[in-house]
């Protein structure tokens, strides 16, 4: 078995992996203007391999666009520090985000919800699922905090590197429900977009679940 085939049988496992350290690697990097000009463009790269994996062997329109708006995914980091003080191109960052990464979100529950058995596959798949939605959060929110730097309390905008770890913790804390108040949502918009992704990922628990019982409840049937 090539190394291909390798990495594609474990391309759930592989993308978990990368979606753990794309929000989580500023733990071991104190310095965050490194992680900036250096860390994130080889996240996005090693993210972008892992979502083509979970993509292998399909070949309709809808792929290959997909595989064309990964290119500008990946292109856009490169230029954060060229132009970090430019709001628009902040704008630009955080829209294609949201959009790739609900792309990919919806192809792996289009992958749960099928299979009538369950495996390693079905629970990295379910892993990535709940990390996806911490990823169009954050982009989501980091949308509103460009667009208004009034848009929460408690945000350190001193740094793109900080206000994305910022958006990372306030909205892994509000997915697990435990809300510590030390980062508040402060407009209207902000306020109801951080409700809204509240009750998603209590949905998306709820609903799997449901979906993994299921799976067991039929594998031992």
């Amino acid at each position: 078995m090539n190394i291909a085939k390798r990495l594609e049988k474990r391309k759930y496992e592989l993308l978990l992996l990368v979606l753990v350290q794309h929000l989580f690697v500023g733990i071991f990097l104190p310095d965050l203007d490194f992680y900036t000009r250096v860390v994130w463009p080889v996240n996005i790269l090693i993210l972008g391999v892992g979502s083509i994996l979970t993509f292998a062997g399909k070949h309709s329109w809808g792929h290959w666009l997909r595989n064309l708006h990964f290119v500008a995914i990946l292109l856009l980091p490169i230029g954060i520090p060229f132009f970090k003080d430019v709001p628009w191109y902040f704008t630009l960052l955080n829209i294609n985000y949201v959009v790739f990464f609900c792309f990919l979100f919806a192809e792996l529950l289009s992958f749960l919800v099928k299979p009538g058995y369950i495996n390693t596959d079905i629970i990295s798949a379910a892993a990535c699922g709940y990390l996806l939605l911490i990823e169009i959060s954050v982009f989501l929110l980091q949308y509103f905090q460009y667009q208004d730097h009034r848009a929460f309390n408690g945000i350190d905008t001193s740094s793109p590197a900080h206000t994305f770890i910022d958006l990372v913790y306030f909205c892994s804390i509000t997915f697990t429900s435990i809300g510590f108040g030390d980062i508040t949502p402060n407009l209207p918009a902000t306020k109801l977009v951080a409700a809204f992704i509240g009750i998603v990922g209590q949905f998306y628990t709820v609903v799997l679940v449901g979906i993994l019982i299921s799976k067991f409840s039929s594998n031992s049937q």
